[in-house]
């Protein structure tokens, strides 16, 4: 979860629900988390 320090209160919140809705679709909270995380990832890398 590092990842998501240095993120803004705004990307947090969107990440949040984007999790929540990743496991209301019937993800494990793990397999959320590594799904937004890999999002993020790709999202930074493409801004660089």
């Amino acid at each position: 979860m590092s990842e998501l320090l240095g993120l803004t209160h705004e990307e947090q919140q969107k990440a949040v629900e984007r999790i929540q809705a990743l496991t209301a679709e019937g993800l494990s909270m793990a397999e959320a988390i590594q799904v937004v995380v890999k999002e993020l990832q790709q999202e930074r890398g493409a801004e660089q």
